[in-house]
């Protein structure tokens, strides 16, 4: 009964790590626009995921609609693009100091592919 108590603490701490994105991660993306720099400020409560974002392209975003499950995340933001607003879905996963992100956004018609790094 101990060994599995002890596992499950084990994979509940694995877990719990997998989803800890709360921190600054920076990263780039080749969109039909040109190459799309963008910086994501991510908090975390419970299963719920907050923050802002903010790229050269496109200015600042509020994250709406955030969640973590486990090493995954998915949130959306409102950008405006050549006077158009548009909603952009991301849905990516987490991977240590790593996440590999798709924002797909059926506004503008497009996906692109994010891998972004931690810095703070």
């Amino acid at each position: 009964m101990k060994i599995l108590f002890a596992l499950f603490l084990g994979l509940f701490a694995l877990t719990a790590y997998a989803g800890d994105v709360t921190g600054t991660w920076k990263g780039t993306a080749e969109s039909p626009v040109g190459t799309v720099e963008r910086t994501f400020v991510f908090k975390v409560d419970g299963d719920k995921l907050t923050g802002e974002t903010t790229s050269n392209m496109f200015g600042k975003s509020t994250i709406d609609d955030g969640k973590v499950d486990g090493d995954t995340i998915s949130f959306s933001i409102s950008i405006n693009f050549q006077g158009n607003a548009a909603k952009v879905t991301y849905k990516g996963k987490v991977n240590g100091d790593e996440i590999k992100l798709t924002a797909e956004s059926a506004d503008l018609g497009s996906t692109i592919e994010y891998t972004v790094k931690r810095v703070s």
